[in-house]
């Protein structure tokens, strides 16, 4: 008999955006993602407009996915990913982005170390709260204690425009 203990399975969501050569870099975002993560689940693809810089319009989905990985461990894939896809460590905030992968949310953790969780951003960018409210609607917020369609339908930023762009992508 074994003494080691099962892994335990973590749900997590997780933002992907790419605004350079955008096909080919959300390809291999998901291709990537697809490789260590399991039961992926993809939302519409959201083609917006550049925030807080002039820039090519970006793609933006969210994945739903499970790991085994602790929140370092997902941090350091996601950049480790990001960086095998042309992301320098000395892009800017608010710049093009080849790739850019973010953690939203791990099972219903609230913290502030090693990343912030929940992700701020999930309550005040369109393309990141549409396709959540898309893909998981009745999951709760945990700090808000809201479900992401509800906090959809409360949403009120229209000078954030997005449109879906009808795309299909390969997951492993």
């Amino acid at each position: 008999m074994s003494s080691t203990q099962p892994t335990q399975s973590h749900h997590i969501l997780i933002s992907l955006g790419s605004n350079v050569d955008r096909q080919r870099y959300t390809q291999a975002g998901i291709t990537a993602l697809s490789t260590h993560l399991s039961n992926i689940k993809l939302s519409s693809t959201y083609e917006s407009e550049a925030v807080g810089f002039a820039g090519a319009p970006f793609y933006n989905l969210v994945m739903s996915a499970y790991t085994t990985l602790d929140i370092a461990e997902v941090g350091r894939l996601f950049k480790e990913i990001e960086h095998q896809n042309g992301r320098l460590k000395t892009d800017k905030k608010f710049a093009p982005r080849t790739l850019d992968i973010d953690l939203l949310t791990y099972d219903d953790v609230i913290c502030v170390e090693p990343v912030v969780l929940p992700r701020p951003e999930i309550e005040y960018h369109a393309f990141v709260l549409e396709p959540l409210a898309e893909l998981v609607p009745t999951i709760v917020h945990p700090n808000t204690n809201k479900s992401y369609a509800q906090l959809w339908a409360e949403f009120d930023q229209p000078e954030q425009k997005l449109w879906i762009v009808d795309l299909t992508w390969r997951v492993k």
